[in-house]
């Protein structure tokens, strides 16, 4: 243990402080793919019984029509977290006629691109604006690509507990930026030790072949339906063979905020030729936002991003430059599609002791060569992971993946005790001596777990039905109680309410909004 993570953790360790770590904040955002009772893609419209996509605050879409994204508020108890999210599916289920949550990261049978419905969010600037951003999306990546869901996981410490640290250290700069150094720092640890969670909690080690397109792969195939690897754990994090041009050069900078957000602020206001050449409108109708790399910062995609909860109308980087870093939101979780909620309170568990890891330990700033080796590192395990021996690069040197996993979980270690023992429990050690049984046996990874399955002669959509079958059983069989049921009804009829409230005061035309709107990145902080 390094002498600066062994003082940040006597630190945290004193009673006054460690009561703090009560006070870290847990958020989850779960996307699924509704399906039919065949398994095809539901071409069906966003229910209306479920709210409005564009105003309700925990069930939306994200990219289609046909993809929901569920949404808990951030709460101190990730127990209460998942509770919340359990009851989101519930409700979701007394809506569905006939359909059913896809239990997988990687998509059902996906009918031709055209067919894949783009979300629509109603008539208001804001829901426009959100629907003309998903065309660039399929014109720039294709509608294929944008069928993958995740769990996206967010995760705070309290700001008392930054101050505490910022003391003990004797940091001169503002609070502001101390905190903001300090997840900054987190996020390039978690660029070095991600590819730990891929092994962990990687779920989708196989897919549907018509996902490909046709498209050149290294795939293999298990049956006339399913192209699989055998030692993936995670191929919605790989490359799959398709490949962002555009933000092939853009990796924005870890080592300190400034950096990040000028690295994203020039993407959105640099052209880029190809898109150039296919214009952001055409006769009149809107194809994207704008000709440049990103049309919006969040087109960037990455495995964790720096964030800030946004006043209304405010973009995600302005209120980073305003008010620095607030939470993290770790974006390369799979939905495990034996959990019906794709998540469990272990795992959970688990992400929390890693993050505080990630958040106390050194964390050098990231050169080239590291860089490197930190994706190249990642993608390794994604497409390789349980491939017996599997040599990584550790400060330039190989070294096998059990030797490094094994040695990473005794290090966060320490820091799942002290959780536990601010709890008065044994939970978060748990939880981590279950890693550390995956890391002694492959075999009790997702990943290999779904190919096992799969290798018994269920093809991939065969599995991914019977388990959302399975799944949608356990939340029917245990509908809401009467004022819950009440009580999601209220809001969905509210978000409706609101969704039409904005269209009815609608002002000017959508044009210089969408102008308005991409001006105001390239604006200075305030």
């Amino acid at each position: 243990m390094s002498d600066l993570l062994s003082r940040r953790m006597t630190l945290l360790a004193e009673p006054a402080n460690l009561s703090l770590l009560s006070q870290c904040l847990h958020g989850i955002e779960r996307e699924c793919l509704r399906v039919d009772d065949a398994g095809q893609l539901a071409l069906t419209p966003h229910p209306a019984t479920l709210g409005s996509a564009l105003t309700h605050t925990q069930i939306t879409t994200d990219y289609s029509e046909s993809l929901l994204e569920f949404i808990t508020p951030a709460v101190a108890d990730p127990a209460a977290t998942l509770a919340e999210l359990e009851q989101i599916h519930r409700f979701a289920y007394s809506k569905l006629d006939g359909e059913y949550l896809w239990s997988p990261s990687m998509p059902c049978a996906l009918p031709d691109e055209e067919t894949i419905p783009i979300a629509r969010y109603g008539h208001s600037h804001i829901g426009e604006l959100k629907y003309v951003y998903r065309k660039g999306l399929a014109l720039r990546y294709g509608k294929t690509m944008q069928c993958i869901a995740g769990i996206h996981y967010n995760f705070s410490l309290p700001d008392a507990l930054w101050q505490r640290q910022q003391q003990a250290e004797d940091d001169t700069s503002s609070a502001r930026d101390y905190q903001s150094a300090r997840y900054i720092a987190l996020i390039r640890n978690f660029r070095r030790y991600s590819w730990l969670l891929m092994y962990l909690f990687g779920a989708s080690p196989a897919l549907h072949k018509g996902f490909m397109r046709g498209n050149p792969h290294q795939l293999e195939e298990l049956d006339a339906e399913t192209l699989y690897l055998p030692y993936a754990t995670s191929l919605r994090m790989s490359d799959l063979g398709y490949q962002s041009n555009a933000q092939a050069d853009l990796t924005p900078c870890y080592n300190d905020l400034q950096s990040y957000t000028d690295s994203l602020r020039q993407a959105v206001g640099t052209p880029y030729p190809p898109y150039v050449d296919i214009g952001a409108k055409r006769d009149g109708e809107w194809l994207q936002l704008n000709t440049h790399i990103l049309q919006i910062e969040n087109e960037y995609y990455s495995n964790i991003r720096p964030k800030r909860v946004t006043d209304s109308g405010e973009r995600p980087i302005q209120a980073l430059m305003a008010r620095g870093v607030q939470y993290v939101e770790v974006r390369c979780l799979d939905i495990n599609p034996f959990l019906p909620l794709g998540i469990d309170l272990t795992e959970s568990r688990f992400l929390d002791a890693f993050l505080l890891f990630c958040a106390m330990q050194d964390s050098p700033l990231l050169e080239n060569l590291e860089c490197h080796a930190c994706t190249d590192n990642f993608l390794s395990v994604v497409k390789e992971g349980r491939r017996p021996g599997l040599q990584l690069q550790r400060n330039a040197q190989p070294v096998s993946l059990q030797l490094w996993a094994s040695e990473l979980l005794e290090q966060i270690l320490p820091l799942a005790e002290l959780l536990d023992h601010n709890q008065g429990s044994n939970a978060h050690r748990q939880a981590l001596q279950a890693q550390q049984a995956k890391v002694a046996d492959p075999s009790l990874t997702p990943s290999a777990q779904v190919l096992a399955q799969l290798q018994q002669g269920l093809s991939f959509t065969a599995f991914a039905m019977q388990q959302s079958r399975l799944h949608a059983e356990y939340f029917r069989s245990q509908p809401l109680s009467a004022e819950q049921q009440t009580l999601f009804e209220a809001r969905a009829a509210k978000s409706l309410a609101d969704q039409a409230e904005l269209e009815a005061q609608e002002e000017g035309d959508f044009d210089s909004f969408a102008a308005a709107y991409q001006a105001s990145i390239l604006a200075p902080a305030i």
